[in-house]
């Protein structure tokens, strides 16, 4: 009776999860510079440290990433979330649960690059 329980749970934790909930990051790393050093960096509005940088942001989400340095231009970069094809056909392939499941949850996103960088030029000021 025990392992047909077992079984039991172990199908429906499969048919009710999908690949990217099961298998896919959570968070992803990104890696931040500038030319020069030292520029302050802000994620959406929010102060996140000083390059060279390496922050774990939610795949998620798009995101505004703003150098600000003394005596130099503010730079802004976009980053943008983007769904990742490969957990698309993996769950095409386990039915229309899991594309229900990753397109509800986000989990099938990734971020549409590993690394930002931004050449400061010098202000005018």
């Amino acid at each position: 009776m025990k392992r047909k329980s077992l079984v039991l749970v172990v199908l429906v934790t499969l048919l009710l999860s999908s690949c990217a909930t099961l298998f896919g990051k959570k968070t992803h790393p990104l890696a931040i510079s500038s030319s020069p050093k030292g520029a302050e960096v802000y994620v959406n509005g929010f102060k996140r440290g000083v390059t060279p940088i390496e922050l774990k942001l939610k795949a998620d989400r798009d995101y505004t990433i703003e150098f600000r340095k003394d005596g130099f231009e503010n730079v802004t970069r976009v980053v943008n979330s983007k769904v990742s094809g490969g957990w698309i056909v993996l769950d095409i392939l386990g039915g229309l649960i899991p594309i229900v499941i990753d397109a509800a949850t986000g989990d099938w996103n990734k971020l549409d690059q590993d690394s930002v960088n931004a050449a400061l030029e010098k202000s005018n000021k």
